[in-house]
């Protein structure tokens, strides 16, 4: 029964930040028509539709339900599904329980370890949950298959930042400025290694 209780209550969380966001942007629609009209004239013919978004389960929370309990099952009943575990981390990181999504983003990179964006997710993940010394592993790993990827730059330097690692944290910074001088994480980064260096 406790795993139908979490199943449930995680429905129950991401039915609020759905029927939230339906209610947020039924508020905006307005605005965001009439600035779509005073904007629309000078986008090339070619452009796709401003605010054109896809659908998922339209305004129907029940059908929004059933879509995530059949999400998780599936990843649950088909372990070596790699798209379905994928679905489920998603669903997990987008209501912000990452050790529930790093569980199934472990899978996913069991069955394809050499997907990019797999090994690049769970430096993200692991980041956003706090583990930090996770995090860089991960992002470590993901240079080594993409050397110049100014998120993962910049993610490393986040992490080893927040691990208060100085010496790593500065060859990130000076790796990332290399990639990408004009990054607009570079000031930032560069105070938060200075704060690192002076409290020592």
């Amino acid at each position: 029964m406790s795993r139908e209780n979490l199943l449930f209550g995680i429905i129950g969380i991401l039915l609020g930040f759905i029927v939230g966001f339906m209610f947020a942007s039924s508020m905006s629609q307005r605005q965001q028509m009439a600035q779509n009209a005073s904007t629309a004239q000078s986008m090339p013919s070619d452009h796709p539709p401003l605010g054109a978004q896809g659908s998922s389960g339209g305004g129907n929370p029940e059908a929004v339900r059933q879509q995530v309990t059949a999400d998780l099952e599936k990843a649950r009943n088909e372990p070596n599904n790699f798209e379905a575990q994928l679905k489920a981390a998603e669903l997990y990181y987008r209501i912000q329980r990452y050790d529930q999504a790093i569980e199934f983003l472990l899978k996913a990179n069991q069955l394809k370890p050499t997907d990019y964006n797999t090994v690049v997710t769970l430096g993200v993940v692991n980041l956003d949950a706090g583990h930090f010394e996770t995090a860089e592993k991960w992002y470590r790993v993901a240079l080594k298959m993409k050397s110049d990827d100014v998120m993962v730059l910049a993610g490393l330097a986040e992490a080893t930042l927040q691990k208060k690692d100085a010496k790593s944290a500065e060859e990130a910074i000076a790796n990332l400025e290399k990639v990408d001088p004009s990054s607009q994480d570079l000031p930032r980064f560069r105070e938060m290694l200075t704060g690192l260096k002076t409290a020592k």
